[in-house]
């Protein structure tokens, strides 16, 4: 099933009087399923990109379908909703609610989707357990550190077991045991749960997860690589 479809996309922004172009004449399709990413120095687009994908930003020329939906035709409302049933976002800030626990922060999703508290409890604690922080449920973000909040950022995108997980530079704050620990979590999840994963990252250790490779150079696609059996590195 066809997850994402991009056609002759080009996104500009305003820059002074002209115009800025991060992206120029992209074309690509995900599947569902996929474990890709988009790999390219600060500038190449990649964030760009992933931001139009998840209907935070719109086209300049072209068209963008996720999940059958044109992310430039709809409503801000109609993106809203994409975004709460179906996609899960890892960014490198971790948007945590700072006063609330670490539970309370992973259930908020479901809360929007309307779950009861059973099936909340049971889908946040899996969540926490996939990524080794059951015994932080009850702690605050200010009591942790900076990887332990991507963690629950982590465990925040994945609770509610969406089609479509986006995520940019999501290991940016882990040590490499950490790194390497979230990634098999999250290819577990894409292999077991048929998740489509798209990363944005220059980060070696993603990189070498990567089933499929899309190089980003000056806002177009420079180069694309299919990998049959990732090699990963353990450090």
């Amino acid at each position: 099933m066809e997850i994402i479809r991009i056609k002759n996309l080009t996104k500009r922004f305003p820059m002074g009087k002209g115009e800025f172009t991060a992206l120029r004449d992209i074309n690509l399709e995900f599947g569902t399923g996929e474990f890709a990413g988009l790999i390219g120095p600060s500038g190449s687009g990649k964030t760009t990109l992933l931001n139009i994908v998840g209907s935070l930003d719109v086209p300049s020329e072209g068209e963008v379908f996720v999940l059958g939906k044109s992310i430039g035709n709809l409503s801000s409302r109609e993106a809203a909703q994409l975004r709460k049933k179906n996609m899960g976002f890892i960014f490198q800030s971790y948007n945590l609610l700072q006063v609330h626990t670490v539970f309370e922060n992973v259930e908020f999703p479901l809360l929007l989707l309307k779950y009861n508290a059973t099936e909340r409890k049971k889908m946040v604690m899996d969540a926490l357990e996939w990524v080794g922080l059951t015994d932080k449920e009850k702690s605050k973000p200010p009591q942790l550190s900076g990887g332990e909040c991507q963690r629950v950022a982590i465990a925040r995108a994945m609770v509610k077991r969406p089609s479509l997980v986006l995520a940019d530079e999501p290991t940016a704050n882990l040590d490499a045991k950490n790194s390497h620990h979230i990634l098999q979590t999250m290819e577990k999840l894409n292999r077991e749960l048929k998740t489509t994963f798209l990363f944005a990252t220059h980060d070696d250790k993603v990189i070498n997860y990567l089933h499929r490779k899309i190089y980003l150079l000056d806002g177009r696609v420079d180069n694309e690589e299919i990998v049959e059996h990732s090699q990963i590195i353990q450090s």
